[in-house]
């Protein structure tokens, strides 16, 4: 099982947009320089994005894009869905003919183990990614205020 490109850059590019998102518009040059992503392929995850309603966009000079929901309520799942990323473990994409047009020993254990990954997904909003992003830095910064120690030979 894989997560394309598609996904993970959908994802990075929202939690990009949920940082640096508030009173102005963000743009996708923008996004995509910080996160070294084709600006045309930004162009067509953001037009999925605004079509299931996670982000708002804003035309003209100044425009960009807006989380169209709070932070809380954007989960990484709905990120994927919105690309129309599948996550899926099984070989046949759920549809049961796996190994020679019949269903396989282990398709039981894959569909499972894809409604346990989408559970998790679920349950990781941008909220809780950009908290995440806030103590990461948070800890740097303090790393950096705080005298080193050093050792006497």
């Amino acid at each position: 099982m894989r997560l394309t490109t598609k996904g993970r850059f959908a994802v990075t590019a929202m939690l990009d947009l949920a940082l640096r998102g508030g009173k102005h518009p963000v743009t996708l040059a923008g996004i995509s320089e910080r996160q070294d992503i084709s600006l045309s392929y930004l162009e067509q995850l953001f037009s999925r994005l605004r079509r299931h309603e996670l982000v708002e966009s804003v035309r003209g000079p100044g425009g960009g894009y807006f989380l169209a929901k709070p932070l809380a309520d954007v989960s990484v799942a709905d990120i994927i869905r919105a690309v129309d990323e599948p996550i899926d473990a099984t070989q046949c994409g759920g549809k049961e003919n796996c190994h020679d047009e019949h269903r396989c020993l282990t398709h039981d254990l894959w569909v499972g183990l894809n409604a346990h990954i989408y559970d998790y997904l679920d349950n990781v909003t941008l909220a809780s990614l950009v908290a995440k992003q806030d103590e990461c830095r948070d800890k740097v910064l303090q790393d950096r205020r705080s005298p080193k120690m050093t050792l006497a030979a």
